[in-house]
């Protein structure tokens, strides 16, 4: 419950308060766990993932540029649903690289120099809310680096190469990371400067800037956020979009 505590004592900003927000949309994965295939592209209740994606991020007002990271087979299509979904926020599209952490850095450098605020998103999280995309540009202009998250519902272990439990860490002090992650821009570019050739070793961009010394503020994110990864996981998204539809 601290998240959610922690988390609430930030007021909506203004739009006018925060400018030059660009969310990088990595969208480049290999699907391994989905057989092969591209999940970016599955339809959703007839909308594909990162489409949604996209849309999500046009709609929030915070949100001054969209960048997205894909293979280069994939541009077109990108392309092709911008303009289908008028995505007209989406300002460049650039090739991902050998690793997550590559093809990140190749959509922040392809980010103007007048952006302040940068966020990063997983293309395969199409259910992500504006009132989360909000709390974390809002932590991220305070802070300098901030992440949306959830506290932990299950228990967890760590075990050793055997399979044998050699701790059980207090739930209450954990959290699940999800994305957006949001970063003052220099902050982030320093921090991958100072990575080199280890960057690919990073987990996740908030790992990348911690390491460089800096402190990343979380705020409540959203269990209905999840990451399109499997097939199980599509069913799981379709039956969330249809339960949003019923309450609204």
């Amino acid at each position: 419950m601290e998240v959610l505590e922690y988390s609430l004592q930030y007021s909506i900003l203004k739009t006018d308060d925060i400018k030059n927000v660009t969310a990088v949309i990595v969208a480049a994965g290999s699907s391994n766990r989905m057989g092969g295939v591209n999940k970016q592209f599955l339809a959703l209740n007839g909308i594909p993932v990162v489409a949604r994606t996209l849309i999500a991020f046009q709609n929030c007002d915070y949100i001054s540029k969209i960048i997205v990271v894909c293979k280069p087979e994939d541009a077109n299509k990108i392309q092709n649903l911008s303009i289908k979904y008028h995505i007209d926020k989406l300002a460049d599209i650039t090739d991902g690289g050998t690793s997550r952490a590559q093809s990140v850095l190749n959509g922040v450098l392809r980010v103007d120099s007048n952006c302040n605020i940068l966020l990063i998103h997983d293309g395969a999280r199409p259910l992500v809310s504006n009132e989360v995309i909000e709390r974390v540009v809002n932590a991220t202009a305070k802070h300098g680096a901030a992440t949306c998250a959830v506290p932990m519902k299950d228990t967890v272990k760590v075990v050793n190469e055997d399979g044998i439990v050699v701790s059980t860490p207090n739930r209450l002090s954990m959290v699940a990371v999800q994305t957006p992650q949001g970063f003052k821009i220099d902050l982030y570019k320093i921090a991958a400067e100072k990575a080199g050739q280890d960057i690919d070793k990073f987990s996740d961009d908030c790992s990348l800037v911690e390491s460089a010394g800096n402190s990343v503020c979380t705020v409540l994110g959203d269990y209905k956020n999840i990451k399109i990864t499997t097939a199980e996981d599509i069913c799981i998204a379709t039956a969330l979009l249809k339960e949003n539809e019923q309450c609204e």
